[in-house]
């Protein structure tokens, strides 16, 4: 599992998250869940809802790319990122 922890959000918060939204897919080794279609747009509405309430964020269309949302580690380093604006 990650031991990845910045600015009090850590990975397992996180992980909990992405694991109730599709228990099917290994989040800790995936790296391209948007390029290879793991989670459609479906996923990703719930998955921005779930974390805006979860973290106090808003995730916005502009942060709505691939990149934010490939892997585990970058939808936490985004996380991060909206909790320091």
């Amino acid at each position: 599992m990650f031991e990845l922890k910045e600015r009090g959000i850590n990975m397992e918060e996180l992980m909990e998250i992405l694991n109730e939204l599709r228990p099917d897919v290994d989040f800790e080794n995936e790296t391209a869940l948007i390029t290879d279609g793991i989670l459609d747009s479906f996923d990703i509405v719930a998955l921005v809802g779930e974390l805006n309430d979860a973290f106090d964020i808003e995730i916005k269309p502009n942060n709505l790319v691939p990149d934010n949302f490939n892997s585990a580690k970058a939808m936490l380093k985004l996380i991060n990122e909206l909790q320091d604006e």
